[in-house]
């Protein structure tokens, strides 16, 4: 039975590929439509995206909602569960399409589910902002009608590589002389996060020691971290969503698995710096994140960078997790689209998005012509007594790194 929350009904299911049209816009309510992952293996990072589109949401539309030609229209959104799975996702945005009459649609999260709607939204023509698929294989197919507010995901750890490159210059090293080890689940996210990292070990000259391959269904990790031992590298990459950040963190602790630089991704979804989960087995660990609450980005709708965190710790009691923060930004690239274009024809609000070039809380917004943003770099966060502190890339740091990370 499909799971569908905030329910909207729109009038009659399009039964064929729309031509170009204005869209359906019931009263003062546009409607967007999305499947994310309230169940399955993505259920912790799929809540925080429901999360923060609410947010963005709530907040637009008690600031008066959009404006479009002259008139003022309240945000909705239609929800549907795809239960982690890329063959439900595809499912649901027919169905949110064809039957619900969707015509602005949000993304799923992460980059599996929305590399397969994206072939759906793109036959209907029906744009799509997405807020938590990083895939650098989403913008080589020639989509028109997708855009991505974050960075992608080739981009996620390659700062740790060229942190160790810094670290080994200051103490007279060469970087050539330094060992990678590299563990990354076996999804397309997971695999451009490593060819990345390959791509910038290879630019400095660096020795990749371990380069493992980690099953989605992923459980432990003693096989990586063994070599870990032995080999002793410089720098300890993972990626494994929330369930690898979990594993790595507990596991190369018990195992004392040590490394001068451990980066991961996901440190926020596992919520590594719960003492009473973890200890202090975080300490130290860098983490890839889209977005930090000390940057310098503000807008008009929630403030700063900071005031973002502030309203969404009243709002859900917890820190906003990146994902959080890059769904409400996605909601606000729709909500400026719409002004601009002034108008719901398809068409033009597509080309709308095509120009957008805002500066949000999350970070600057400007898409190429691929739908990728090409305005805000990624940040490395280290864990410092049990704190997240940014502390790159170096000309945005707010703290210096604690280098080598303290030993188990």
């Amino acid at each position: 039975m499909l799971k569908k929350i905030a329910i909207i009904l729109l009038g009659a299911a399009v039964m064929s590929p729309p031509q170009l049209a204005a869209a359906k816009v019931e009263g003062d309510a546009i409607t967007l439509g999305t499947a994310v992952s309230l169940s399955g293996k993505y259920t912790t990072a799929g809540n925080h995206t429901q999360k923060g589109y609410d947010l963005a949401v709530k907040h637009i539309n008690r600031a008066g909602g959009v404006s479009v030609g002259g008139k003022n229209y309240q945000l909705k959104i239609i929800y549907y569960d795809d239960e982690s799975t890329p063959a439900r996702g595809v499912q649901l945005a027919e169905r949110l399409i064809r039957q619900d009459g969707v015509k602005f649609m949000l993304g799923p999260y992460s980059s599996g589910l929305t590399k397969a709607m994206a072939p759906v939204t793109e036959k209907y023509k029906i744009s799509m902002v997405e807020a938590n698929g990083a895939s650098r294989s989403l913008f080589n197919k020639g989509y028109r009608y997708l855009f991505a507010v974050l960075s992608t995901s080739e981009q996620y750890l390659q700062e740790a590589i060229n942190l160790a490159a810094e670290q080994a210059r200051k103490e007279s090293r060469r970087p050539e002389s330094l060992k990678v080890a590299v563990a990354t689940e076996n999804d397309p996210f997971s695999q451009d996060i490593r060819a990345g990292v390959l791509e910038d070990a290879a630019r400095h000259g660096m020795r990749v020691v371990v380069d493992d391959k980690l099953p989605r269904e992923l459980n432990d990790m003693a096989a990586t971290l063994t070599k870990v031992k032995a080999l002793r590298p410089d720098v300890l990459v993972v990626s494994g969503h929330s369930k690898g950040a979990a594993l790595v963190t507990r596991q190369a602790a018990e195992m004392k698995a040590n490394a001068p630089i451990i980066a991961i991704t996901h440190c926020e979804s596992a919520n590594v710096t719960d003492r009473e989960k973890f200890g202090d087995r975080a300490e130290g660990i860098l983490c890839a994140s889209q977005w930090a609450d000390t940057l310098s980005y503000r807008d008009s709708l929630f403030g700063s960078a900071g005031d973002y965190r502030r309203i969404f710790e009243r709002e859900y009691g917890y820190t906003p997790p990146y994902q959080a923060a890059e769904s409400s930004a996605a909601v606000q690239v729709w909500a400026d689209a719409f002004e601009r274009a002034g108008s719901f024809d398809t068409e033009k609000v597509r080309d709308a998005l095509a120009a957008t070039d805002l500066q949000t809380f999350y970070g600057n917004i400007r898409f190429d012509a691929t739908g990728k943003n090409i305005a805000k770099p990624m940040v490395l966060r280290q864990i410092q007594n049990g704190e997240y502190r940014v502390v790159a890339p170096t000309k945005w740091a707010s703290h210096p790194l604690v280098f080598p990370k303290p030993s188990y």
